[in-house]
């Protein structure tokens, strides 16, 4: 059945389409609705239905006689250590995890904050809150301690999970001084704190508060799995939100489940036994969905990687791992590709490495540029398939849907809506914009299996901040267009249109530009205030290692690139070189950042960003051209 046809099942039919979708879930006791559309705009999937996601992911593999099968494989060049975990050995460990809960009094509905580095404890951290039906929020590990004491308190949780420290190529990070430091701030005070002592820093435990991870798993009574409502949280995952307050999002068992399932066969075309890799990080919402639990309620081996595309040790890490592991289907950031793209410009480090069984790799998380995505293609001879989603979905919603019918690549769109979702691009008033025109891009609602139900502990903000644009439809926050095939173009966020001189233009289509220049690693580019124009057009580029000619040349040739690509409407004018962009630790460049300092106004470090010395670099560099004057 091809991609219309499935797509069509989807919008005419959702109810009998995402039950068809369901029988590849085990469940306890089945729905009374499938979608329960009593109390819009709060849709609900697989209403009156009870599972539990832990045994779908692992148990149920178990007694398929599948008990054998690598579940895990923990790869960590920073501590020069790989692990295989067995979907038995990870059965018996999420069991005595969650007994061990059991003991500090967790019970169903519980919180539990999981502060981990990239290690399997993490993912059976993470399975075994999901086993008793605690509700896990994973933060990324080496996050400041307000930005965990934020979190404490709006989750309040029962108990902390974390490591005693990170590992990061060139340092230690101290998660346990962080936790300590962030209970001392949080208003809610959690009973216990599980620690897992890692022999590079381990953590000194405070008396009656922190029990040692080994030590509590070891007296442990191994817990069975407990039935849960399929509309009862599975996990809270914090975003930013603008006012500076973290959104908790809030995702149900029984359709996350069943749009995970779903969407290793369908979109990622991966089969239950191959090696799945998706190189980010479980703190992160591609870690939750692609990284723990879609790969293991599908039956596939998963990767956990302690490491970088580049520097761990060289520019050949991720090749190094596909050799070795078998990995069929990679899915990371573009700025991953980026990153090694700038190290190893020709790509010399792949020819040590054999990689005659890897089949696709994805990218996801920022805009992947075409330049990227064809080089790419270029030095990998398999498919490069960029998709589109969010920490709100969840899961893909737009993507070339390879396990249905793969669709011609465009470069620069992430191809068609994904079955489930129904994207509309809006103007304004909310009327629909002609092909190729830029507008709000926008999902009817409900929206799928799988994507936020609402925010924790608030209902009203879940409203204000997604669904009160248009009624009827979800704000996803980007702006681009479809042209006359349906694909979708994701150019920039909606705040990243800027208005030169009356014109609304994307710095997405702009930065395609440049990064398709040959000396061009990496770019950027921002709307800074002019009180001729509003805004004008500025880039920031990062030259690939080994550049030589002049930058002011390079500026040149970039200028007139997107004079003759995009017109003289863009008044593209300035370029500045810079050594790297700020970036979050998922690798989204922090482009509203960027544009406060060039408009030379205060802004707020971001909690995400990777390494706030970058934030300096680039106002030295802005200020050498006329920028960031008031700062």
């Amino acid at each position: 059945m091809g991609y219309q046809s499935v797509y069509d099942r989807s919008m005419n039919d959702p109810s009998a389409f995402w039950a068809e979708a369901a029988e590849l879930i085990d469940w306890n006791q089945p729905w009374e609705r499938v979608l329960d559309d009593t109390n819009p705009p709060f849709y609900r999937w697989f209403s009156g239905a009870r599972l539990n996601t832990c045994y779908n992911a692992v148990d149920r593999h178990v007694i398929a006689g599948r008990g054998d099968q690598a579940a895990i494989i923990h790869d960590s060049p920073v501590t020069d250590s790989k692990t295989v975990i067995t979907y038995a050995q990870l059965q018996d460990q999420t069991a005595r995890f969650a007994g061990a809960l059991k003991a500090l009094g967790v019970e169903k509905g519980d919180r539990v904050i999981i502060y981990m580095p990239m290690v399997p404890e993490a993912v059976v951290a993470m399975l075994g809150c999901a086993r008793i039906g605690a509700i896990h929020s994973v933060v990324f590990g080496g996050f400041s301690s307000r930005e965990l004491a934020t979190r404490i308190d709006d989750a309040k949780p029962k108990v902390m999970v974390a490591g005693s420290c990170g590992i990061e190529p060139n340092r230690v990070v101290h998660y346990k001084p962080l936790l300590d430091s962030a209970i001392t701030l949080a208003e809610h005070k959690p009973e216990h704190c599980l620690i897992l002592q890692r022999p590079q820093e381990p953590g000194s435990l405070v008396a009656g508060r922190d029990l040692s991870w080994t030590e509590a798993l070891a007296e442990a009574e191994p817990a069975d799995c407990v039935s849960v409502a399929a509309t009862d949280p599975l996990y809270i995952l914090y975003t930013s939100g603008t006012t500076g307050q973290p959104k908790g999002v809030v995702r149900d068992n029984g359709g996350h489940a069943v749009a995970m399932a779903w969407s290793m066969a369908n979109l990622y075309n991966v089969q239950p036994g191959e090696v799945f890799w998706a190189a980010s990080d479980v703190g992160w919402v591609v870690g939750h969905s692609y990284i723990v639990y879609a790969p293991l309620l599908a039956g596939c081996t998963t990767i956990v990687y302690e490491g970088k595309p580049v520097g761990t040790p060289d520019p050949g890490a991720f090749w190094r791992v596909i050799q070795e592991h078998k990995v069929s289907v990679l899915f990371t950031a573009p700025t991953a590709f980026r990153a090694i793209k700038r190290e190893d410009p020709t790509a010399e480090h792949l020819k040590r490495y054999d990689l005659s069984g890897f089949r696709t790799l994805f990218l996801a998380g920022e805009r992947c540029d075409p330049a990227t995505l064809n080089w790419a293609e270029q030095i990998l001879g398999v498919p490069v398939i960029d998709h589109w989603w969010q920490t709100e979905t969840g899961w893909g919603i737009a993507a070339n849907c390879l396990g249905i019918e793969p669709l011609p690549v465009k470069p620069g769109s992430p191809t068609r809506a994904v079955p489930g979702y129904d994207i509309q691009v809006l103007d304004d008033t909310g009327e629909p914009v002609q092909p190729g025109d830029i507008g709000r891009i926008m999902i009817r609602l409900p929206l799928p299996p799988g994507c936020l139900s609402t925010l924790w502990g608030n209902d009203a903000r879940f409203i204000q901040s997604y669904l009160s644009t248009q009624p009827g439809y979800y704000l996803t926050g980007d702006a681009g267009y479809m042209d006359e095939d349906g694909y979708l173009f994701v150019m920039s966020r909606i705040d990243d249109v800027i208005n030169v001189a009356g014109h609304r233009l994307s710095t997405g289509s702009m930065e395609g530009v440049l990064a398709a220049h040959p000396d061009v690693a990496e770019c950027a580019v921002i709307g800074a205030a002019d009180q001729l124009k509003g805004e004008l057009p500025l880039g920031l580029v990062v030259l690939k290692s080994g550049v030589t000619r002049a930058s002011e040349i390079i500026i040149k040739e970039l200028v007139t690139l997107v004079r003759d690509e995009i017109g003289p409407v863009a008044a593209f004018k300035t370029v500045v070189v810079v050594e790297r962009l700020p970036k979050t630790r998922s690798g989204k460049i922090l482009r509203g950042t960027m544009k406060s300092i060039a408009d030379g106004k205060d802004y707020r470090l971001p909690a995400t960003i990777d390494d706030p010395t970058i934030l300096d670099e680039i106002q030295t560099a802005l200020a050498s051209i006329g920028y960031a004057r008031h700062a």
